[in-house]
């Protein structure tokens, strides 16, 4: 339920059924809940996107620190190119008006680090990337009343501001180039299910196979957007569907896996099967075939991110926006 004026403890132990003394509890992390309680009031949190308001906190950006969380664990984060692209977005919106930190929540002890450093109060403002259906709740509870903005759609109807690309349409589009250039059993390689990306990335090529009326059956398998996921995928839609004749890749770190499955399966790329990423990551220049994929505009995602939190630590009501940023299909070798 999206909303123009910031909810209040109030709303928050309505919602939950609970009292707003019991709401108070939970926020503060108390043991002297109960679990059901705790759930329930978490679940309250992230529906309305109630933060808690600190006395004395700054008006400005300016005057403090930015907070980017990574809901991913470290290592991946260091060696993923679309997070370095989106992070120096951000860095560049922000430069000389505050300090960015930035702070991976994948392992357990990368989350415990994570949110005890937000319920310090030290962030101005936060930025939550990659983050998935069960992160929202806790994370912007442990923000302690600093203005939080979601890369990517919220799966949950919650009144937090994002900034997205145009998933839906991107793969759309992929699939109806792939039906143009005469293929008609186009499998795909979905991403993570408690992912916006993930979820719209599907429904875009499942509605281009219905516009065609393509059957999908055997045709969709799932990765986490990594390399390796993408591999195995590949060898389960060859295994399932030997007449696979392209397939979509929700990334492009999951497209270069299918790559090397497809190598090794003796099929060619683009002759026996086409290929199409989504990201516009330096790999899609570097792999042979070079890779036909989905550009999104990750650095300008990250300062349009950067510029949507200034604003709200200006003043402007949590979850007024929602900004979603236009994809490009570039055509290349592999499909």
């Amino acid at each position: 339920v999206l909303s123009a004026r910031p909810p209040t403890l109030a709303h928050v132990a309505q919602l939950a059924g609970v009292s707003p003394a019991t709401a108070s509890r939970v926020l503060n992390g108390s043991a002297r809940v109960s679990r059901a309680a705790r759930l329930q009031v978490e679940a309250a949190v992230e529906r309305l996107g109630y933060v808690r308001r600190r006395a004395g906190s700054p008006d400005r950006v300016s005057s403090g620190t930015i907070a980017a969380v990574v809901c991913e664990d470290g290592c991946r984060v260091l060696g993923d190119p679309y997070f370095a692209r989106l992070l120096w977005g951000v860095r560049r919106e922000l430069a000389g008006r505050a300090p960015l930190v930035v702070l991976m929540a994948g392992r357990a002890e990368e989350w415990r680090a994570t949110t005890g450093y937000l319920r310090g109060g030290q962030a101005e403002g936060v930025l939550l990337l990659g983050a998935r259906r069960d992160h929202l709740a806790p994370l912007v509870q442990a923000a302690a009343g600093a203005p939080v903005v979601l890369a990517g759609r919220p799966l949950e109807d919650v009144a937090l501001p994002y900034v997205d690309v145009d998933n839906l349409g991107g793969a759309q589009a992929a699939v109806r180039h792939l039906l143009a250039s005469g293929r008609r059993r186009i499998g795909t390689i979905a991403g993570p299910a408690d992912m916006g990306a993930g979820v719209d990335r599907l429904a875009g090529y499942r509605l281009a196979a219905q516009e065609a009326g393509m059957g999908v059956n055997g045709l969709v398998c799932q990765g986490d957007f990594g390399r390796l996921s993408g591999e195995r995928a590949m060898r389960r839609l060859l295994e399932r569907r030997p007449d696979v004749d392209a397939v979509l890749a929700a990334s492009d770190q999951m497209a270069v896996g299918a790559l090397s499955a497809l190598r090794r399966a003796g099929r060619r790329v683009p002759d026996d099967v086409a290929v199409v990423g989504f990201d516009d990551a330096p790999v899609a220049r570097q792999v042979r075939p070079r890779l036909t994929t989905v550009q999104q505009p990750a650095e300008d995602l990250g300062a349009r991110l950067a510029r949507e939190l200034r604003a709200c630590t200006g003043g402007r009501p949590a979850g007024e926006r929602a900004v979603v940023l236009r994809t490009k299909l570039i055509i290349r070798e592999s499909g």
